[in-house]
């Protein structure tokens, strides 16, 4: 926990007035296309740990995703919004909401019944939000543009 904090204070730090001007001008959209960079770089520290045994480069590409996660949850709390604790109480509340068979003792007889039960509470976790029906199509989309544009800033446009 103290590494995480740490982290936190390094990124308020960096958005101050005596940070990084870079830094201080991040929104939530204009992070958008690092944080699609950051997760591809973590999908290719995967595959390297997956061909060589090397871990290294997961790791540090982990972080530098957990920076964008830290740096979205500071923009969040300045605004008011949410705090990097608030996402983290939220993805743990929905985990064990979701595993009912490994926190609250549920026994399912067969996989079929699990997955139904997932899909169930997935499903009255999202009841009156508005979610990826009419979302996430467009962010998919936006995420291949991203992801172009971020393949020409490296230098990996074969077009």
């Amino acid at each position: 926990m103290e590494e995480i904090q740490k982290l936190k204070d390094i990124v308020v730090k960096l958005r101050s007035e005596s940070g990084c001007p870079w830094d201080r001008v991040q929104t939530h959209m204009s992070l958008k296309p690092e944080c699609i960079e950051e997760a591809a770089e973590v999908v290719c520290g995967i595959n390297i740990l997956d061909q060589t045994g090397n871990a290294d480069n997961l790791k540090e590409e982990l972080g530098d995703l957990l920076l964008q996660v830290m740096f979205h949850a500071v923009i969040a709390e300045e605004e008011g919004l949410f705090s990097f604790d608030d996402v983290a109480r939220c993805v743990s509340e929905k985990m064990i909401r979701r595993h009912p068979h490994v926190f609250s003792g549920v026994v399912f007889k067969s996989e079929d019944e699990r997955k139904a039960s997932w899909e169930k509470i997935k499903k009255a976790e999202k009841e009156g939000k508005q979610w990826t029906e009419q979302y996430l199509p467009a962010a998919f989309a936006e995420a291949r543009e991203l992801i172009g544009k971020a393949e020409e800033r490296k230098g990996y446009d074969k077009r």
